[in-house]
């Protein structure tokens, strides 16, 4: 402990913390093992898994939060989810800094938010020995995903990021900036590719009712030139 404030809160705050000392290693340890605890039990005692990933993530506790596993994170409790949120298999969250899902929210598979970030300098770094001891220097930043988004497959979500309300990140995405709301981005780093707007319908109730191929406006458009 350092100026009074530990090293836990250290790291939720987003400042430098000592990632080798007693107390991260153990709350380290303690995610870690409810991560593997989760991902073990079987999808047929369902209940039991819905209670091991509310003990992962206190926040998902009555929140209709549903993850496939595998899943895996740091901490978990960095981890706060609203309403009716979904993971696909392989999310994984690391959770230095807070990590957000407000409502409606879905998480593709190989989904990875990434708050971590450390010391551009090798020097600043690396594990090394300062007046006190050792000590093992990063911090982080968090991540905001606002309600109703999608981030599709194997996306990434650089620290310090926030996706706004009801926009969409493409398959593969490497998101290192904010997203504003409405949006589809998409690319290595991700840009806006468009607004989505009334041309995006596709009247799903209508086109489910008649068993017909689901067809935005935008696309009948194109078909019919």
């Amino acid at each position: 402990m350092a100026n009074g404030i530990n090293e836990f809160e250290r790291m939720k705050a987003g400042k430098l913390y000592n990632a080798g000392s007693n107390e991260i290693f153990k709350a380290h340890l303690l995610g870690l093992a409810r991560t593997q605890r989760f991902n073990k039990i079987s999808y047929y005692r369902w209940f039991t898994k819905q209670r091991a990933l509310t003990k992962l993530i206190p926040s998902a506790k009555g929140k209709n939060f549903f993850v496939f596993s595998p899943f895996y994170c740091e901490y978990g409790v960095n981890i706060n989810v609203g309403k009716d949120c979904f993971v696909n298999y392989n999310g994984i969250f690391l959770d230095i800094a807070p990590i957000t899902l407000e409502d409606n929210v879905w998480i593709g598979a190989n989904v990875t938010l990434a708050t971590p970030k450390h010391p551009f300098l090798v020097d600043e770094r690396v594990n090394k020995e300062y007046p006190d001891g050792f000590h093992d220097l990063e911090y982080g930043e968090p991540i905001t995903i606002k309600k109703g988004c999608w981030i599709c497959s194997s996306a990434t979500i650089c620290s310090g990021v926030t996706i706004g309300e009801n926009s969409i990140v493409a398959a593969g995405a490497v998101v290192t900036k904010d997203v504003p709301p409405n949006t589809l981005v998409g690319g290595v780093p991700a840009k806006i590719i468009r607004e989505l707007d009334e041309q995006d319908r596709i009247n799903v109730w209508d086109t489910y009712l008649k068993n017909e191929t689901p067809l935005s406006i935008r696309d009948k458009m194109k078909i019919n030139g």
